[in-house]
Parts: structure tokens; sequence; C-alpha cells
């Protein structure tokens, strides 16, 4: 295990962060494949710190043994600058209080940039493409000057994943079941991961909207496969996927563990490390595309009464919370309007009007636009 340090733009006179990589496997330039693992980019998502950790040690032991077949790159916490955030004895990680920024929104959209730069330079040979897209990836980055600390972050975190093969992006939501979301092509290969962390729902969507992480690890190579698919072979390059490690206060070392061993299960399956994989448990419920999800708000203001758990499986029609208003007698029932796996929903129990109380894997793609904005 090696350990490096990725200094940061400090956001004032005197101050200074820097965020905590750690590498694990063979180190033979883009010989064998790459996988690149981060956790709490939302800083105030904590599971994915917890396996993380679990998943450092473990990979150190396998370094050891000699089982890495793949280059891993692990960075625990990968939002230094977010962590630092508290108000008033609450941590505040999801935005960026100088700006107002999602810290999982906004990252750079690198294809126009690498089709005008490669689009002389492809050829015939796919793995000659794949190895030049990576090398223009990496060049692209180090050539950016970042100007504040929030850029600067965005930026050294697509230099870790950039050239990755794997990304996984470790997350969790307010209560949830276990989720994911990933993109209709890298489906297939993911499904298995899935089935070792017993995912609840699992999300298909190429673009989101926003720039996440995860999409603008992939986006480039889906932006050259439209510009030059029908001349040059261009392989999917990296497979994202985001895990939501159930909710935030989903925080122990039973669950940490058993997360961890997942992750080794399926790179185990995938062949990144040498050795035999247990044989991957039923998918708990099919892919849905992620502009199939329900987002249900609250009409008006009051207490949250809840009628049905996360994970159940819900009926369009039917009752799943209740909305009361004691000064007006009121009780307003929060009506699904489409089946499917109620798959997570606001910690809080009092609900501004308008405001985001659950959501729902339903099969039906109705939703247009910014499909993670509720």
């Amino acid at each position: 295990m090696q350990a490096y340090s990725h200094p940061l733009v400090g956001a004032s006179l005197g101050t200074g962060r820097a965020i905590t990589s750690y590498r694990f496997g063979p180190d033979d330039g883009d010989a064998s494949p790459k996988v690149y693992i981060q956790a709490s980019l939302h800083a105030d998502e904590l599971p994915g710190m917890v396996v993380a950790w679990y998943l450092k040690r473990r990979f150190a032991e396998l370094e050891a043994a000699g089982r890495l077949a793949a280059r891993i790159v692990l960075v625990p916490l990968a939002n230094p600058a977010g962590l630092n955030q508290h108000w008033f004895g609450a941590q505040m990680g999801r935005f960026e209080m100088h700006s107002g920024q999602d810290f999982n929104r906004r990252f750079p959209e690198l294809g126009p940039e690498l089709a005008m730069r490669l689009k002389k330079h492809l050829t015939d040979d796919e793995t000659h493409n794949a190895r030049l897209i990576r090398a223009a990836l990496r060049e692209a980055l180090t050539a950016r000057q970042p100007a504040s600390e929030l850029a600067s972050q965005r930026i050294e975190l697509m230099k870790l994943a950039c050239d990755a093969d794997l990304v996984i992006d470790l997350h969790c939501d307010w209560e949830a079941v276990a989720h994911l979301y990933t993109t209709p092509e890298a489906w297939p290969a993911i499904e298995p991961l899935a089935r070792y962390l017993g995912s609840e729902a699992q999300l298909l969507a190429d673009v989101s909207g926003g720039e996440p992480f995860d999409e603008a690890c992939a986006s480039a190579w889906r932006y050259l496969r439209g510009a030059f698919g029908d001349r040059h072979p261009i392989p999917p390059g990296v497979m994202p996927v985001t895990l939501e490690l159930r909710g935030v206060r989903d925080v122990s070392h039973e669950t940490a563990s058993r997360d961890a061993q997942a992750i080794v299960d399926y790179l185990t399956h995938a062949g990144m490390i040498a050795g035999e994989a247990p044989e991957p448990p039923p998918l708990r419920h099919p892919a849905t595309p992620l502009a199939g999800c329900e987002y249900v708000h609250a009409p008006l203001s009051g207490v949250i009464l809840h009628r049905r758990g996360i994970g159940e499986t819900v009926r369009a029609g039917e009752t799943i919370a209740e909305v009361l208003d004691p000064l007006e007698d009121r009780l307003a029932p929060l009506v699904a309007q489409t089946g499917g796996v109620l798959y997570a929903r606001h910690w809080t129990r009092f609900a501004t009007a308008g405001m985001l109380v659950a959501r729902i894997a339903g099969e039906g793609a109705a939703r247009t636009g910014e499909l993670l904005v509720p």
C-alpha cells in the first residue's frame, strides 16, 4: 500500500487541505485494469467512509498475499472541504457554503475537448484508441488550473479516477435501503455487485443531469463514441456506479464490514482479485429507469406520519404517508402514483410545504430533464 497526498487550492490565507489516496496492486502502468473507489463526496454521508476503512485493511491483506490482479486506488474521504463544514453543531457536507453548489455536481465534461484533440489520431484498433483516450484524459485534467478549493477538489478527484476501468462512488441517502445508480450500458457488468450488496433498487440512466461524479467519469467515452463510433471502435472505457449504502444513520461495524466484503466478493467475481468468489445471491429487484422514479412531495406543512416502510413494494393509489396539520385538523394523504419499491425517504418528520418526502422506484419512464432533482 502506498499513500499519496493531493493538495487543494487554499480557500484563504493560512489554510490548506489535501485529498489522501491509497494505492494497491501491481505497478505496471496500464497493463492491468484499474479500480477507483471513493467515499463521502457528500461529507455528511458517513457509511461509505467506514466501508472504505474496512476496504483499506482488506486490500492491504490481499496485496500482501499477491492476490490483487488490478490496480486499486482508494479515497476514504473524498471531500475534506465539506467535512469541515459545521453549523451550530450540525454537520453540513452536501453543499459548499461559499457557492451553494452541490459537491457532487458540475464535474468537468471533457468529451468535446477530447474530440478535437483526438479526431486525427483514432484508428481501427480499439485497444490503441482506449490507451489514447486515457492518456488524453490525464493530460487534459493535469492542464487544468482551478482557481478555487471546490474546483481543485473536483479536478483532483477526476485525475485519480479518469483512467479507471471501474469507478465506485460510495454514498448514502436520508433513510433508505441499499440501492445503486449506473448506466444501462454498464448494468450487465454491475449486476453481480447489486446481488452481493443486496441492493433493493437499481436505477439506470445515461444522463441524469447536473454532471455528478460517476457520470462525468463516463461522459467523455460516451461523447467520443457518439462522435466517432461509426468510424473508429471505441470501448465503453469505464463502468461507473454509485452505491447508496442505506441511510445517514446506518453507520456500524456490522453493516460496513458486510458491504466491504460484498465489494471484495464482486471484484473477485470480476477477476480483479484472484480467488473463488461465492455465488452471487438472487437479485432482489430488477433494474428500472431512473426516469421512472416517483418523487413524492408534501402538499402542505405538518408532521409526517409514515404508513409504509422503506424497502416495501407499494401499489399505485396507495397512501404511503400522511401529513398532519394539527391547527386545521387536516390529515393530507401522500398517495403513490406509481407502483414500485419505496427505496428512500426523508429522515425528518416535519415537512415544509412542497418538501420531498419519499422516492419510489417505478418502471414507467415518465420524468425528463435533471432526473436527480426532486
